[in-house]
């Protein structure tokens, strides 16, 4: 048995410590993934995306840029995040980082659809590969009586970029300082940002998990899994199970937050009004983990996926009849907290579920399935709301998070305050 990392020699508050610097990364990763909702009426207006369908495979530049950014997403998920498990989670989290920041910023500099979602999926492979990383770190370096709590704290840190990205797109795209396109600001304003916190990665130190498993070959913990292990007993079945979630739930997820100014729009605002409400929406991001710190290790995490599933689906198909703002913002905040119930919980739930040794390839092989299903949602978002309207997204929504319920709730084993390994 692994004495417990960092937590039982350390103080609370330099688990915490650390907790707060590796969000800050996962910030900017934030940041950059609800640009895409945030920045499309910028780009629309500035004549390099344009209205109706004449992106990839006859939808909207605005589906064809979400697919972008989720291809980069799958690819870099699934075949770069087992790095973390041969060179270290430290040397990933900054590696990735950088990629990150330099491809964000040569995105800033493009003029047309097509080298703007070339770039964006460039970096989107970074930001893949952090994600993971990120996830196997908090969950090696937080005791189990905090790990949710952690998770919680995590993922307010880390939508708290959610409200800065609207309010600097709904200042910064109606105008041009400097004379530069506000849009190019916004995005180059993520990539310095995420430089910063790179600074700051040398105070984290490495996995004491991940170092103890770098134990010669032979020794119990090397022997005991082995890179090809996720898809035998007894964690193939987890493996499955993880798939078919991670598949659905981006549905929810990102077909809410990546659409909600287009969703919006689709009830009869004006697209500044538009911005101005999703905006509103947005402060709920920070504050939904925050609320959920409360209950984030009382309740047993798969009833926590089930029931923020449950609440997705049911506040979407109430939002498909609104019109007034305080009804369409209210909403939309309620999906919001719902969705961020959901996103704290599988984060660390997935993560605990693997042993050490394989933690980072074996997360990022279920996690990809997010990436791969968002490619696809990002299209069919498009799709129906070009075609049916908002009831056609949330009736598409609905469907996916009741997948969600099933397949948690009927087949997720539990993992509250459970050790690791």
């Amino acid at each position: 048995m692994i004495p417990q990392p960092a937590a039982s020699a350390q103080s609370h508050n330099a688990v915490w410590r650390l907790v707060i610097l590796l969000s800050l990364g996962g910030l900017f990763e934030f940041y950059d993934l609800f640009l895409t909702a945030y920045l499309s009426p910028g780009l629309e207006a500035a004549g390099i995306f344009h209205k109706g369908a004449h992106g990839l495979l006859g939808l909207s530049d605005q589906a064809t840029f979400a697919a972008a950014t989720f291809t980069g997403l799958f690819i870099g998920t699934l075949l770069f995040a087992q790095l973390a498990d041969r060179l270290g989670r430290r040397m990933v989290f900054t590696v990735s980082m950088l990629w990150y920041s330099l491809s964000t910023f040569v995105m800033a500099c493009q003029s047309d659809a097509l080298s703007l979602d070339l770039w964006r999926c460039i970096a989107g492979i970074g930001i893949g590969v952090e994600l993971v990383t990120i996830d196997s770190y908090l969950v090696e370096l937080v005791p189990a009586a905090m790990r949710g709590r952690a998770f919680a704290v995590n993922q307010a840190i880390q939508f708290s970029a959610v409200p800065l990205v609207g309010l600097l797109c709904s200042l910064l795209m109606p105008s041009s300082p400097w004379g530069i396109s506000g849009w190019r600001l916004v995005v180059a304003l993520g990539a310095t940002g995420a430089l910063g916190v790179w600074w700051l990665r040398r105070k984290i130190p490495e996995s004491p998990r991940w170092l103890a498993a770098q134990a010669p070959s032979g020794s119990p913990l090397r022997s005991s899994t082995s890179h090809t292990s996720i898809f035998r007993k007894p964690l193939g079945s987890v493996t499955l199970m993880l798939a078919i979630f991670n598949f659905f739930q981006t549905v929810g997820f990102y077909g809410f937050g990546n659409w909600v100014p287009k969703l919006i729009e689709a009830s009869g605002t004006d697209v500044l009004h538009s911005l101005h409400y999703s905006v509103a929406i947005a402060i709920a991001y920070p504050l939904g983990p925050l609320l959920c710190t409360t209950i984030a290790d009382r309740f047993e995490r798969k009833w926590q996926i089930v029931a923020a599933a449950i609440g997705t689906a049911s506040f979407g198909l109430l939002f498909i009849a609104q019109t007034a703002p305080i009804l369409l913002i209210g909403l939309g905040v309620m999906i919001t907290l719902s969705n961020n119930l959901l996103s704290y919980a599988y984060h660390a739930y997935q993560a605990e579920l693997y042993p050490v040794a394989i933690r980072a390839r074996a997360v990022g092989f279920v996690y990809s399935w997010s990436r791969l299903s968002t490619v696809f949602t990002s299209l069919m978002i498009g799709f129906f709301l070009d075609r049916f309207g908002k009831a056609g997204v949330f009736g598409f929504i609905a469907a996916s998070m009741a997948i969600v319920c099933i397949t948690i709730g009927a087949f997720g084993p539990r993992t509250r305050a459970q050790a690791l390994d």
